[in-house]
């Protein structure tokens, strides 16, 4: 293993030494080794300017970690098949037109592409550099699969770490939940998920990340679309001290099409960052991505890119982030861009920021509605939009049941 750079922070050297405790793959071994001669991002790499992990991990590390005991989480939907990823019950079929499997390594940062360039994808290695756990999932056509299912970390002293391959086979139909529940204060977790939606295929995956208010997490999922096929995929941030959730997705057949829909929910002392690319590789594809930010407090940040290649013409990207900004003790930063090498496309996008209308303020009070139960209502209304585009009745109710409980929190 090569020797660690001195210039590294206490929070890096802190990653090297938690990762060299146990060492069980080449690929770990692999990632270590880049972990301590190039050390996390800085401000000057620009997919991480707004997220100085040396800076926010050191400040997680001073505050120290504690031990917590198991706690029973209940599924998120209602009949789901949950699977604890990288466990040794892995392999035990949990119902027809799946099968699960203990992965090899497919998160392996060097070996696994995902359109993304090394140096700025940290998360992948500090995820192998980590020893992540997985499983590998394949849901098939031929017993027509339409399950649930629900993907979580084993639980691990310091946080966990796992990542997933799931297949959803040419035709199939399959809800995913992907859980990141509240582990102990001063936790690091990492996620990294790869789905390959097949020809004709739909894929809903919903991410509920509910960490406590001392932990770090920090997930990835990758997509790759193949013709006619079909994404849905709804991101709530509703928890954590510092957070970055990545989406990269590509489409490698025409007519496909990804909805991506997203709440960030933030409070005093949270830096929650989502950062997407969705590159349009193929003529005749869509797709709509729209996030809701409330801010009570802390720093939100989101970088959205729609990527159009030369030749993929037809493509129909929209873009857009809204920011509701309830206290002058928080903010945001948004990004959204666009790279287009093709001549016939409609592709936009936007972000807004602001306080709750005032006129539809007046209009709720003036019709006998008290000023705190009227803004309840408006910022309600202004997630509940995004959250209600899933259209799938059981989904919806679970999340809004989530942000109405956040919401509802004294502050």
């Amino acid at each position: 293993m090569s020797v660690v750079n001195q210039t590294r922070t206490k929070a890096e050297l802190a990653l090297i030494e938690r990762g060299q405790t146990s060492v069980a793959t080449d690929a770990q071994r692999r990632a270590l080794d880049v972990l301590a001669s190039e050390g996390l991002p800085s401000r000057r790499v620009e997919a991480w300017h707004y997220t100085d992990l040396r800076v926010l991990l050191g400040r997680q590390a001073e505050a120290g970690s504690e031990a917590s005991g198991a706690t029973f989480l209940s599924p998120f939907l209602p009949h789901s098949t949950v699977v604890e990823l990288g466990s040794a019950g892995a392999g035990n079929d949990p119902a027809p037109g799946v099968s699960v499997s203990q992965a090899s390594n497919p998160a392996a940062f060097d070996e696994v592409v995902n359109h993304l360039d090394r140096a700025v994808d940290t998360i992948r290695l500090l995820n192998t550099a980590m020893g992540a756990a997985g499983s590998a999932l394949c849901l098939t056509k031929t017993d027509g699969v339409e399950g649930v299912m629900e993907l979580r970390p084993q639980p691990a002293a310091g946080g966990s770490h796992s990542y997933s391959s799931v297949d959803v086979g040419a035709g199939a139909r399959a809800t995913v939940v992907e859980r990141a529940p509240a582990g102990a204060a001063g936790d690091l977790s990492s996620a990294v998920h790869h789905l390959d939606i097949g020809d004709g295929a739909e894929a809903l995956w919903i991410v509920v990340q509910e960490k406590g208010a001392a932990e770090t997490h920090l997930g990835q999922l990758n997509v790759r679309l193949g013709a006619d096929a079909k994404l849905k995929l709804f991101v709530l941030n509703a928890g954590g001290a510092v957070v970055r959730q990545e989406v990269h997705a590509v489409t490698v057949g025409e007519g496909a099409d990804i909805q991506i829909r997203g709440v960030n929910l933030l409070e005093a002392g949270q830096h929650i960052d989502v950062t997407t690319t969705l590159n349009h590789n193929v003529a005749q594809t869509t797709s709509t991505e729209i996030f809701r930010n409330v801010v009570f407090g802390g720093h939100g940040v989101f970088q959205g890119m729609i990527r159009v290649a030369k030749g993929a013409q037809k493509t129909d990207a929209r873009l857009a982030c809204n920011t509701l900004l309830l206290s002058d003790e928080g903010d945001f930063s948004a990004k959204p861009e666009l790279e287009i090498f093709a001549d016939d496309v409609q592709c936009g996008h936007g972000a807004t920021a602001g306080e709750i209308n005032a006129d539809h303020l007046f209009y709720l009070m003036s019709r006998g509605i008290p000023e705190a139960p009227a803004r309840a209502l408006l910022v309600k209304a202004f997630v509940d939009e995004v959250v209600e585009d899933l259209e799938d009745e059981a989904v919806v109710e679970a999340l809004e049941t989530r942000i109405d409980d956040w919401l509802a929190r004294d502050r």
